[in-house]
């Protein structure tokens, strides 16, 4: 059984001790989506520096028509926020690379010049960027590395989506923020559509092992097998072995 105040609580004494470690009296940044990951890695953050050491930064890629649901998160936890649009930057690199880029290559700058702008606050903050991916999606490689998947320190990757709404819930954040449904903000379609299963699908097979579909299985078992190198430091050459 899933205990949601144990690991809320080992979580937000985790936060403070991560801090008095590698930044003592630094805040926290966070990129907020208006999606239910970056509002409870916000909420928790909150809860374990205070409203005042915790900065959001909203990142629109020109109109984003869920940005009303990052600002309510924002009001919510009263936090300092700043939204800095990266329309202009992501057109910038594209006009000036000069071969067309790949379907992958497109989807994933924009996260990657997320990450850049939260490192920029970061910098002009004294911060530690929040990295807010949890377990189901880490588990199947859906995030960008070097993009949502950076970070200084990751509150929630061992948290399955469905764990992570029960934290959601226990943190008193709005419903609508934690039972939103997952959208990229990238293509137009949910998580759920883009992987061909559902979360709670996937967060019981990594929790028992158990699924009832075996294509679905199959699918899982190939994209973890796949995207496990995200999750692994760099391979670098040691002379010494």
């Amino acid at each position: 059984m899933f205990d949601a105040v144990k690991v809320k609580d080992g979580c937000v004494q985790w936060i403070r001790d991560f801090f008095e470690k590698n930044g003592k009296n630094c805040n926290a940044v966070v990129g907020i989506s208006g999606g239910k990951d970056s509002s409870i890695v916000a909420a928790l953050c909150v809860e374990a520096l205070g409203k005042d050491r915790v900065i959001g930064v909203l990142m629109p890629c020109g109109e984003q028509h869920d940005i009303d649901m990052a600002e309510l998160l924002c009001a919510h936890l009263d936090i300092k926020n700043y939204t800095i649009n990266i329309k202009d930057a992501v057109d910038g690199i594209k006009s000036s690379i000069p071969f067309e880029l790949s379907a992958q290559a497109k989807t994933n700058l924009p996260p990657r010049i997320r990450m850049s702008t939260l490192y920029a606050v970061s910098q002009c903050f004294n911060g530690r960027v929040a990295n807010t991916c949890n377990l189901s999606e880490d588990w199947v490689g859906y995030s960008t590395r070097y993009g949502d998947a950076a970070g200084d320190f990751s509150p929630c990757s061992h948290l399955t989506v469905a764990e992570m709404k029960e934290i959601g819930t226990l943190l008193g954040l709005p419903d609508v923020l934690v039972h939103k449904v997952p959208i990229d903000g990238l293509c137009g379609k949910t998580d759920e559509e883009n992987l061909g299963f559902t979360y709670a699908e996937l967060d019981r097979y990594i929790r028992t092992g158990e699924i009832d579909d075996a294509a679905k299985k199959e699918k899982i078992d190939r994209m973890h097998k796949n995207n496990l190198f995200k999750l692994q430091l760099m391979p670098s050459y040691d002379p010494e072995i």
